[in-house]
């Protein structure tokens, strides 16, 4: 099979950094013709020492519009997959599919006054490529990122989040993010204590948005693990929200890729 014929790319890595012992970020060259949407994810592909490929898909951090790949990973212990990535160093390879996946993209919503992003862990990944790229901002009055971890240190990307407010192209929209986050296992200092459920059930997150979630103006997208997308789920159908599809646009937006 030619290298026009494969269905992956071989990319460089060109940076990897060290969160906590179980959170890391990596970046790699990008091959020209690979497109995606914000909110997409690339499925990743790492060669064993027996030979063969373990594949896993990985949300981009990264802007459509940037030169490189970001990835946000969590090291699974024993994982076959993160354990080999993990290793990797800054030369390595790394394959990346050539088609993007996902359907955790704005156009998942025909409507809509104000967008929550509610995000646990590495899940917060498309949310940042979503944050990066102009269209929420044209699209959305008001913008809630809610980013919740075990423990503060666990809180990645915080410099980027916050410079979102800078960029260039904004100008002026930046005021419409209120960003929120949460840790569930400690109590610290600018943050809310508690699962993103409880906080909803109790009004305590809207009331550090400054913002109501409805039906009939909010739109909420979920990325993370698997029981709170369920849970959250749960607590949004009991307010009337219900999950977008294209024969019933709504008002919820999830990922599945776990």
């Amino acid at each position: 099979m030619t290298a026009s014929e494969e269905k992956f790319t071989r990319q460089t890595l060109l940076d990897v950094q060290t969160l906590t012992p179980s959170l890391f970020t990596l970046r790699t060259t990008r091959d020209a013709g690979f497109r995606f949407r914000a909110g997409q994810f690339a499925r990743l592909g790492v060669t064993k020492a027996d030979g063969s490929t373990v594949w896993r898909a990985y949300s981009m951090v990264s802007a459509p519009y940037d030169e490189h790949l970001e990835f946000f990973s969590i090291v699974v212990p024993d994982g076959e997959f993160t354990s080999e990535l993990s290793r990797l160093k800054v030369g390595d390879t790394l394959m990346v599919d050539k088609q993007a996946f996902g359907f955790l993209t704005l156009d998942r919503f025909v409507d809509g006054r104000d967008l929550w992003l509610l995000a646990t862990g590495t899940g917060l990944a498309p949310f940042l490529a979503i944050l990066q790229d102009l269209e929420v901002w044209q699209r959305f009055e008001r913008i809630v990122l809610v980013y919740s971890a075990r423990h503060a240190a666990e809180l990645a990307y915080q410099s980027l989040i916050h410079s979102l407010k800078e960029l260039d192209y904004l100008e002026g929209a930046a005021d419409k993010l209120t960003y929120i986050p949460v840790v569930t296992r400690e109590e610290v200092p600018g943050a809310l204590h508690g699962r993103i459920t409880t906080l909803i059930e109790n009004g305590e997150l809207e009331r550090a948005a400054g913002l109501e979630l409805t039906p009939e103006h909010s739109r909420v997208m979920l990325c993370g693990n698997p029981q709170m997308i369920d849970d959250t789920r749960a607590v949004l159908k009991k307010r009337d929200m219900h999950l977008s599809l294209s024969r019933r646009p709504g008002q919820v937006a999830v990922e599945n890729y776990w």
